[in-house]
């Protein structure tokens, strides 16, 4: 008798095991196909290289870049990031003739590009960190 409820409860125990390990893969999947970058297939964009976890505030994943952008705490900004170390208008983001162009806003804590401080306008790269606050971004032109 005690050998069948110890086969029962051993069977009982690995089918909650393997309904664990399946929900964390079902998990796993819903969280990679939540991220939408089928609309930045061909696109120019910001994309976030931080832990979205680590920062104390809100911030997506990528911003897509189509001509003038501001970034900064202000919300009169196309990108809104309410970080302490970030100026009200911190930086801007130009396209002109097919290439972006960033610009630092005379901000206090400055703006940094591949680990160097941006004291004039500078052309953007493909695979360039900008680096503004707490916050480090990836510029992606797929183009």
């Amino acid at each position: 008798m005690y050998n069948i409820f110890s086969l029962i409860f051993k069977y009982i125990f690995i089918v909650i095991i393997y309904l664990f390990i399946l929900s964390i893969i079902r998990l796993i999947y819903l969280d990679i196909k939540g991220i939408d970058t089928t609309s930045l297939d061909d696109s120019i964009y910001l994309k976030l290289i931080n832990r979205k976890d680590s920062l104390p505030f809100k911030v997506k994943e990528y911003y897509s870049l189509e001509g003038e952008i501001f970034l900064g705490r202000g919300n009169e900004n196309q990108i809104i990031l309410k970080d302490p170390y970030i100026s009200k208008k911190h930086l801007k983001i130009v396209e002109d003739e097919g290439n972006y162009y960033l610009e630092d806003l005379n901000s206090a804590n400055g703006t940094y590009l591949n680990g160097d401080r941006v004291m004039d306008v500078v052309e953007l790269k493909n695979g360039d960190r900008i680096r503004v606050g707490q916050v480090e971004f990836l510029y992606v032109n797929r183009e």
